[in-house]
């Protein structure tokens, strides 16, 4: 079975790095962190939606690229590599993932285009407080037209234009939409490790809102949207690995001491090592993972918790191991590898840590050893 990328999608892959490598830099990154009115660079975002990025896995006939989600896999890994500070994930691997599964076909024509052109920036809003959310823990309340509760952290909820919220109706949980510019929602901006991805706190009282999917079959919904973005996630989280491994690398062929490379000591031999091996396990479980996703395999669920826990261990590792690689330099403000290690412990966190995932992996292989 080959699980490698087509030609067509490699070349997007290199198109996109290209064009990251233009329009977005460490330099972006800082001018975004080092501004506490800004949490993303809205140039960029304009610049991306441009090049028809935004509209990848979106229908053709609401303006889209009408692609798969492989391309949206390639493109994933190229915005983790850049760190790039824009509400990519939220957007798309959430937001638009929640519209394309459950959305009606009104709702996807009132909605998708404004994702295309970036007019429309989501958010998918599940959380309400510290640990994991469940089926028990959800207390926003959905009345079949008006939204009330409070979300918290909802990723990028500081700048969206929408969210999709799991809120509970009735005896169950469903899915809504819920236009976040009116009077009935108040936004509170939360300070994170990583300022260059915004979250915020959201307070919806008696917003107006409407349901994507069926009533009561919000929690499953919610829960193909996590596993599909878990994939998306990993292939960020594998794009900031590489990119920490070659930042080390090269500094160890230009960093001399005691008149030698320090790449040349066993120590650091070591560390660029296993940063190597970690990486290319989770890029293992990533791409059977996009295997599943593409092809909406029954395997998904479980190939989605390998990859997500697999890539942030790796992301961490290698965000950590840049720094003390870097040796004294590493912990400074003027050197980059902090923003690295800021995003991979964001993304660790996001859609739950991987302590959920690895939960969430138990217990599905007990499941599928039991079937």
């Amino acid at each position: 079975m080959n699980f490698d990328f087509s030609d067509d999608q490699k070349m997007l892959r290199d198109q996109a790095r290209k064009f990251l490598n233009e329009k977005s830099s460490t330099k972006t990154v800082r001018t975004v962190l080092n501004d506490d009115a800004k949490s993303f660079d809205a140039d960029l975002w304009k610049a991306v939606a441009a090049q028809g990025w935004l509209g990848v896995t979106i229908p053709e006939e609401h303006g889209g690229l009408g692609l798969g989600r492989l391309e949206l896999c390639v493109l994933a890994e190229e915005i983790g590599r850049a760190i790039a500070p824009i509400p990519f994930s939220s957007t798309l691997y959430f937001f638009t993932e929640a519209l394309l599964s459950a959305g009606s076909a009104e709702q996807q024509a009132k909605v998708l285009p404004g994702v295309v052109d970036g007019s429309v920036i989501g958010a998918f809003a599940v959380s309400e407080g510290p640990g994991a959310p469940s089926p028990t823990s959800i207390e926003a309340q959905f009345d079949g037209s008006k939204l009330t509760g409070v979300k918290i952290p909802v990723t990028d909820g500081d700048i969206a234009t929408h969210a999709v919220v799991l809120a509970r109706e009735g005896a169950g949980l469903s899915l809504v939409l819920v236009d976040l510019n009116q009077a009935a929602v108040k936004r509170e901006t939360l300070q994170t490790l990583d300022p260059t991805r915004g979250h915020a706190r959201l307070t919806f009282t008696k917003a107006t809102a409407e349901r994507i999917g069926k009533a009561g079959e919000g929690w499953d919904l919610a829960e193909g949207v996590l596993d599909r973005a878990a994939v998306l996630i990993a292939f960020e989280q594998i794009g900031g690995s590489q990119a920490c491994l070659d930042m080390s690398v090269e500094y160890a062929k230009g960093r001399y001491a005691f008149s030698r490379q320090i790449g040349s000591f066993q120590a650091i031999k070591h560390k660029l090592a296993d940063m190597y091996v970690g990486i290319e396990l989770a890029r293992s479980n990533a791409y059977y993972g996009a295997w599943a996703l593409s092809t909406e395999s029954s395997q998904l669920p479980i190939a989605a918790a390998a990859a997500r826990i697999a890539a942030s261990d790796a992301y961490y590792f290698a965000a950590k191991e840049n720094i003390q690689a870097h040796g004294g330099m590493g912990y400074t403000w003027e050197v980059d590898c902090h923003l690295f290690y800021r995003r991979s412990k964001l993304l660790a966190v996001q859609a739950g840590g991987p302590g959920v995932w690895k939960e969430k992996l138990v217990r599905r292989l007990e499941l599928k050893n039991a079937a």
